[in-house]
């Protein structure tokens, strides 16, 4: 079934959208030019099916990443959304190949998610976040950075403070834009917390990360 739903995007395709998508990933991947509502129409029966399977079907998985359309990764991490309460720390490995394949933030913000609900339900796994935040590859130092993001009173604010201090001194976008997210988005649970962080490290943030951490606070 698996080739019949690659089958069913590629005749689904839309050209002149693709060329579109393309520009606006900065031409790294191909697109078939298929929308997200589509997207989902065409996959979701499938999806819906292989969800209700008790284990996690990480041959797909590797079978959508290896395709050479965009929206084949998307179908793959729309599944692992559908699957991830039944995701453990021994499926982290596997998840950290994938943001490690194929790397842009469109995935990646994807499997923040993912992995941030891994951990919640496994906090032992702090320890590799943490591991992640001093990385080398900036994609494993985002997700270290946002994957608490939506957590509201669930929220580890001396994790998340030890991940963002191991973050400052960069200039790289993507990691002080994902510092200014995280902190924004927690600010609408503790904005006193968030404040009182940016008053405190505000000689050593990137203008970025203030900027957009303080988008929320009065």
């Amino acid at each position: 079934m698996r080739t019949e739903l690659v089958k069913d995007l590629i005749d689904h395709r839309n050209p002149d959208r693709a060329i579109q998508m393309e520009k606006y990933m900065r031409n790294q991947f191909h697109f078939l030019g298929i929308q997200s509502p589509m997207r989902r129409q065409i996959s979701i029966h499938y999806l819906n099916e292989k969800a209700r399977e008790p284990e996690v079907d990480w041959s797909l998985v590797e079978y959508l990443w290896n395709q050479p359309y965009r929206e084949c990764q998307y179908i793959a991490c729309d599944y692992l959304l559908m699957i991830r309460m039944k995701l453990v720390p021994d499926d982290i490995p596997a998840l950290k190949q994938l943001a490690l394949k194929k790397s842009w933030w469109d995935t990646i913000d994807v499997l923040d998610k993912v992995i941030g609900g891994v951990c919640l339900l496994y906090p032992a796994l702090n320890t590799v976040m943490i591991k992640w935040s001093t990385d080398r590859n900036i994609w494993l130092r985002r997700i270290a950075i946002d994957h608490q993001r939506h957590r509201k009173e669930q929220t580890d604010t001396e994790l998340l403070e030890t991940i963002l201090l191991n973050n400052f001194g960069t200039t790289e976008f993507f990691i002080t834009k994902a510092i200014g997210w995280s902190l924004r988005d927690y600010s609408k649970t503790d904005p006193m917390w968030v404040r009182q962080f940016i008053h405190t490290h505000q000689k050593d943030m990137p203008p970025l990360s203030i900027r957009e951490g303080s988008k929320y606070l009065s």
